[in-house]
């Protein structure tokens, strides 16, 4: 059998460009796997609200799972915007993830524009817990109940103030919602979280609040505030004794959550294992023992359920704020 005469030429040449081939591979195919850095986990309140504190349980237990640390960054204002925002237009690589209320739905509708969408911009990835909101008042309140309070309120309109943990919280527009059903005018007080808000309720710089259980039930215990009524269906057994909206005569019935969410266009394997590592943090035996006893309901639902309820959240709030007339401002 005759061989062609370049075939050695040939194969040299191949060789050369395989061996060119193969350090080109490591900017590609041998890419380090995620994670290979420490995760951002930004939030959009100062530190003591609920979400800090959900993030600050969620961050050293989901970085023993995915083998890197999760860095909890406060980034207030704007009424979780300015978070908002940071991560909407971060690199969608896994390195930075939010963590919001439905704040992040509600901004949609009542600010004239924001500089993302919540719908197009996130990815959602996880709810890692629930809990209602409570209706509190400072102690200088002679109410001890709902209905005295209306009854308060509706006898000096313009005078009485809510505070909140800025516009476009679930604080701001639950109370904006009990305005409406209850036909009283109250004047809204935005903070830049919760802490903020609730030690101007302790103060009696306002006279009115919606805040997470984890955020006021110290205040409750040692009598500095009075918890009037919760804003979920049930009961808690953090505050015995205090009833539902429901049970005090006001059909409103406002569960919080506090969610994970990553820029959109982060991969789907990236989103489902951040997922499943929040879901498996919920899950701990101790995890939900802290979370119950801080009033909240441990959850750790897929990115699918969670984007479910996110599109229901945008289209719920906006109602809410139409009806209201309530605004970014008020």
């Amino acid at each position: 059998m005759k061989l062609n005469k370049h075939l050695p030429a040939t194969l040299a040449a191949l060789n050369v460009l395989g061996l060119i081939g193969a350090l080109a591979v490591p900017a590609t195919s041998f890419a380090q796997a995620w994670p290979a850095k420490p995760i951002r986990l930004v939030i959009g309140f100062a530190p003591g609200g609920g979400v800090d504190i959900n993030a600050r349980l969620l961050a050293p237990k989901l970085s023993e799972i995915i083998g890197q640390s999760v860095i909890v960054e406060n980034k207030p204002g704007a009424g979780t915007n300015i978070a908002n925002d940071i991560v909407a237009k971060a690199a969608p690589d896994g390195y930075t993830m939010l963590m919001n209320t439905a704040a992040v739905a509600i901004n949609m509708s009542l600010y004239k524009s924001v500089p993302f969408d919540t719908l197009r911009d996130f990815a959602a990835v996880s709810i890692f817990s629930t809990s209602p909101n409570v209706l509190v008042v400072s102690s200088a309140i002679p109410a001890k109940t709902v209905k005295e309070f209306i009854a308060l309120a509706r006898s000096q309109p313009g005078k009485l103030n809510y505070s909140s943990a800025g516009a476009g919280t679930t604080q701001h527009l639950s109370g904006e919602l009990l305005k409406t059903l209850t036909k009283t005018y109250i004047v809204h007080i935005p903070y830049s979280g919760s802490a903020p808000s609730l030690t101007a309720l302790v103060a009696g710089d306002v006279q009115m609040s919606f805040a997470n259980i984890p955020a006021i039930s110290q205040q409750v215990k040692a009598g500095k505030l009075r918890a009037l009524a919760l804003t979920g269906a049930k009961r808690s057994d953090m505050l015995p004794g205090v009833p539902t909206m429901k049970e005090s005569g006001i059909d409103m019935n406002v569960d919080v959550w506090y969610g994970v969410l990553v820029p959109a266009k982060t991969s789907t394997e990236i989103v489902h294992k951040l997922a499943d590592g929040i879901g498996k943090v919920a899950r701990e035996p101790d995890m939900k023992k802290r979370l119950l006893d801080l009033g909240a309901e441990p959850l750790g639902n897929t990115p699918e359920e969670f984007s479910k309820i996110l599109t229901a959240e945008v289209a719920t709030w906006a109602k809410v704020v139409k009806a209201s007339g309530a605004s970014a401002t008020d």
